[in-house]
């Protein structure tokens, strides 16, 4: 499989993570639930004024989105996917109450009519910026391609100032990923860039 090195490597690396502080924001890698959170709403643009719906989640961790959609009034038919078998183990008896809630090791989706991605693109590790570009333009035709009415995910922001970047961190330019989706994918694109991360989401509508 293409890529295999880097699904590797982060599979070991949120393994750990999960291994340390487990299912938290932590744990996947985020500083705190208000800033899971606010991601979340930002996914949440996606899907509105759709009350019936299916959804992929890649890269889920321990199920937090799934969390956040039960909040709501929709109908949602939500399947996670995750590299770390600890994470997903946790994820499976966490929601086993709920039918219409399910979950798969790695990332090869299903489907579905939405398929949402958060901070899979962030860490690139010991990987140069070419390479970890090519793997997020792959991953991004496989969001696309497992999603019938849209997608959408988030990345790192260009715009960071450059004495906080991490060399370990891949930061994105947020315009060239609206072209490249605006050309590639659909004409309804949305940059979603005005909230108070270092980051953007872009939401594609393909119907």
């Amino acid at each position: 499989m293409q890529h295999d090195a880097i699904l590797s490597a982060v599979e070991r690396y949120y393994s750990g993570r999960f291994e340390q502080f487990g299912p938290s924001p932590q744990g996947v890698d985020w500083n705190s639930e208000e800033s899971q959170a606010l991601r979340f709403e930002q996914f949440a643009r996606l899907l509105e004024n759709d009350d019936d719906f299916s959804i992929n989640d890649l890269g889920c961790g321990y199920g937090a989105f799934a969390s956040y959609l039960l909040r709501g009034d929709a109908i949602v038919k939500y399947t996670g996917y995750e590299l770390s078998d600890a994470m997903i183990a946790d994820a499976r008896e966490r929601f086993n109450a709920h039918a219409e809630i399910c979950f798969g090791t790695g990332n090869a989706m299903t489907p579905a009519d939405y398929s949402v991605a958060s901070g899979i693109f962030n860490v690139k590790l010991g990987f140069g910026d070419a390479e970890w570009s090519t793997y997020v333009d792959d991953t991004l035709d496989a969001l696309a391609g497992a999603s019938r009415k849209g997608f959408a995910f988030n990345m790192l922001t260009a715009y960071s100032d450059a004495e906080k970047r991490r060399d370990d961190l891949y930061y994105a330019d947020p315009l060239a990923m609206f072209d490249r989706c605006k050309r590639r994918y659909a004409r309804a694109v949305a940059l979603l860039h005005d909230y108070p991360l270092w980051e953007f989401t872009m939401i594609v509508r393909l119907a």
